[in-house]
């Protein structure tokens, strides 16, 4: 890893990552990519949004953060390989952060450094406003595929700031309480589940303009 000083195609490098055939810079005038399918200088200017996010669970254990790029309108693009978490607009897979030797954080503070407003760190955000839960798994739990679901459903809702998104997130995560969670061989505690489930809704229901939907 290289922080801070140097010189690259980009001007002064804030960060070098470089794993071959890989390699990825964060600097003052863009980002710069090196992989498989991806090869070029990016400039801030073509840059409406970054995110760093994480896609949801698989069978309860986690995927590595990917790095996104929204392009701004009109600048040509790669084949969209991704959409924004929240808004749905078409974006690139930049990378995967196991492709890098760098912590999340220490991506995510040159990003903050250089790219300003035009990143958003999902990560920390989601963490913010309801912290992913360490549930434990046994024999007959709850599905974990459909409770990873559920709650990332519940935290993009706290996020959007928008209160029938909160609302409509929280009515889904009341039905599918009282509907019963399909229970799996091998699968999430069901009395902790519940309480974190329970604690989601309250969250989203913490809200003056919400008005609370009754499960049916």
């Amino acid at each position: 890893m290289i922080i801070a000083g140097g010189a690259a195609a980009l001007g002064a490098v804030a960060l070098v990552s470089a794993l071959r055939p890989f390699r990825f810079g964060i600097g003052a005038e863009g980002l710069t990519i090196r992989r498989p399918g991806l090869r070029r200088d990016i400039r801030w200017a073509e840059v409406d949004t970054l995110v760093l996010d994480e896609p949801p669970r698989r069978d309860g254990y986690r995927k590595p953060p990917r790095l996104l790029l929204v392009p701004v309108p009109g600048v040509p693009v790669e084949p969209v390989t991704a959409r924004h978490p929240l808004d749905g607009r078409p974006a690139i897979e930049l990378l995967a952060l196991d492709q890098v030797r760098e912590q999340p954080d220490q991506v995510s503070a040159a990003l903050t450094r250089y790219a300003g407003d035009r990143f958003v760190d999902l990560l920390a955000l989601r963490r913010a406003a309801f912290a992913d839960p360490d549930l434990p798994v046994g024999l007959r739990g709850y599905q974990m595929d459909r409770v990873d679901r559920l709650i990332r459903r519940g935290q993009d809702a706290l996020l959007s700031g928008d209160a029938p998104t909160r609302q409509a997130a929280r009515g889904e995560i009341e039905r599918a309480s009282v509907a019963g969670l399909p229970i799996a061989q091998r699968g999430y505690n069901t009395l902790q589940t519940d309480t974190v489930l329970d604690a989601l809704v309250a969250a989203l229901a913490d809200h003056p303009s919400t008005d609370r939907e009754t499960a049916t």
